[in-house]
């Protein structure tokens, strides 16, 4: 027993030799004393720094212990301030000169703005070169959040370039046969070429938008070359390009796309307005849709399903017409016709989507195309009925029958659409919820700073699978801010400055999310699938003669 004490315990002799003499009990006491308190804080200080690293790297410990996480922190040594970052950019808009005046004899639905920004009389270019550039942004800029899990298409629409081991000039060059306008981005300096005029300002809008996104993160946007073509509907097969032909796909960007297609899909105009029609710019609209929602309590709504549009553009749009309310037929439907001609000479007074979240249904169509109405009836707390779509956007993919909106059938719109009502008025609190729901997701993963984001990512990972160099065409015109604003009038230009990005982000952009694996990108559409499927069930029970007499539902 001795012997293994003397050990494990340190003879106070080997530490008291110099002094020529043995240590007396109580000095070795008083000796062992200290030792055991300096091996014990030596210990201590051992665990504390072990236990911080396992507090950081152990999410389950990290979260049921907070306090010691609140321990660790104050145990650590002051770090040394880093340098102040350097002020953010911040813009104004300074006109030198009036707008150009108009040519009467371009028609109304072709935007002068923007031929005149291109034209070699406005001076474009030498008012963008008077512009200093912006500071760009560091690097290493922390993300604000993770980007909603709509931006994992990204990787989808881009993949078939990936696959054939990235984009060449004449892939690009190969776009051009269709496209509106082509965009290069070299320094973080914008460069058009006007191929052909798209309809009304949706070529000018556009590229507003993507000088605002320049302006958000500057200096981040790296260098790409891109075609834009502003038609409606998608136009690159994807059965042409199959093969040895995968060499010559051409990525061509649009607003919406098909399951046919591989057109990349990219954020719409109206996000910055559409002045033709009055439509304020997304990030004002927005806040009028959220205050609109207050005005009247969902169980306080008209029981009834409330589509007001064009009718003229499609035949399904025409149909839909049929299931309005008659002496003959009550399919719980209340269908107005939109007289835009009217509503201009009448000062928009009856289109104002803020006023229209009034009725516990909402019905979404597609018109020639995708419609950018979409996200304006999604926002109304009232359960969407989404007659069953062809095209998506670049966020729609992640929305859910049952979760976010009610699949109408496209064969038989009214029948259909009477039993949605029908099943919303007798569960009134799931048809509440997904109304919620789907105007929860709009208001909180559809906002201005996720739709620069979406661009953001979309642009750079484009860019990453350029194998060229891009270059300023000699056709193209360097363009701004200021020569878009400064030649834009009336609704134009009060969209632009109100759409403006006026200060560079603090935060860099979301963090993008990885790939759908295969397993998860097939749950998903066996997730929307069943979904679809239990609906369908559901009407085919449902279908018994239909009671044609009108009735109310409360």
């Amino acid at each position: 027993m001795a012997s293994a004490a003397a050990a494990v315990i340190p003879d106070g002799r080997r530490w008291s030799k110099a002094a020529g003499s043995p240590s007396s009990p109580v000095t070795t006491a008083i000796f062992l004393f200290f030792f055991v308190v300096v091996v014990g804080v030596l210990v201590s200080a051992r665990w504390i720094t072990t236990t911080t690293h396992l507090a950081i790297t152990n999410l389950d410990q990290w979260r049921s212990k907070p306090a010691i996480l609140t321990a660790t922190q104050s145990t650590s040594i002051p770090a040394t301030p880093a340098a102040p970052p350097p002020p953010r950019a911040t813009y104004s808009l300074s006109c030198p000169a009036p707008p150009l005046p108009r040519d009467p004899d371009i028609p109304s639905n072709i935007s002068q703005t923007l031929d005149l920004v291109l034209s070699p009389n406005a001076s474009s270019a030498s008012t963008c070169a008077a512009i200093p550039d912006p500071p760009p942004l560091p690097a290493t800029a922390n993300a604000s959040s993770t980007c909603p899990a709509y931006f994992r298409f990204i990787h989808e629409d881009l993949h078939p370039w990936r696959a054939a081991g990235g984009i060449t000039r004449p892939m690009v060059d190969r776009a051009r046969a269709t496209a509106n306008f082509r965009l290069v981005v070299i320094r973080g300096r914008a460069y058009i070429e006007r191929i052909a005029p798209a309809f009304q300002t949706r070529d000018l809008f556009t590229i507003w938008g993507i000088l605002q996104l320049l302006r958000r993160y500057p200096g981040r946007v790296p260098d790409l070359d891109l075609m834009f073509d502003c038609v409606d509907w998608p136009v690159v097969h994807a059965d042409q390009y199959e093969g040895e032909n995968a060499t010559m796909l051409p990525p061509l960007f649009r607003y919406c796309g098909d399951n046919e297609t591989l057109d990349i899909v990219f954020p719409d105009w109206s996000f910055w307005g559409w002045p033709e029609i009055n439509i304020k710019p997304w990030g004002a609209l927005q806040k009028e849709l959220d205050r609109g929602n207050k005005r009247v309590k969902w169980m306080n709504r008209e029981p009834y399903a409330y589509w007001k549009g064009n009718p003229d553009v499609a035949v399904t749009r025409q149909e839909l017409v049929k299931c309005n309310v008659s002496s003959e037929h009550e399919w719980n439907a209340r269908i107005y016709k939109q007289d835009w001609l009217k509503e201009i000479k009448a000062g928009y007074k009856q289109s104002d989507l803020a006023s229209q979240c009034t009725h516990r249904y909402k019905i979404y169509i597609e018109g020639s195309a995708w419609s950018v109405s979409e996200k304006y009836i999604l926002a109304c707390d009232s359960m969407t009925l989404v007659v069953i779509p062809k095209y998506y956007d670049f966020y729609s993919r992640v929305l859910m029958p049952m979760e976010h909106y009610w699949p109408v059938r496209d064969d038989n719109k009214c029948v259909s659409i009477k039993y949605a009502v029908d099943w919303g008025n007798s569960h009134k609190q799931k048809a509440q919820r997904i109304g919620k729901q789907a105007s929860n997701f709009i208001q909180k993963e559809l906002s201005m700073e996720y739709v620069y984001d979406y661009m953001f990512h979309l642009l750079t990972e484009y860019a990453r699978l350029l194998r060229f160099k891009p270059t300023k065409p000699p056709e193209a015109v360097e363009v701004c801010s200021e020569s878009l604003a400064c030649q834009a009038i009336g609704n134009e230009k009060k969209f632009m400055e109100n759409s403006m990005v006026r200060s560079a982000s603090d935060a860099g952009p979301c963090d993008l999310p990885p790939p759908f694996s295969p397993e998860e990108f097939k749950a998903l559409q066996r997730r929307r699938e069943k979904s679809m499927k239990q609906i369908e069930t559901w009407e085919q029970k449902a279908s018994k003669p239909v009671d044609s007499k009108p009735k109310r539902f409360r």
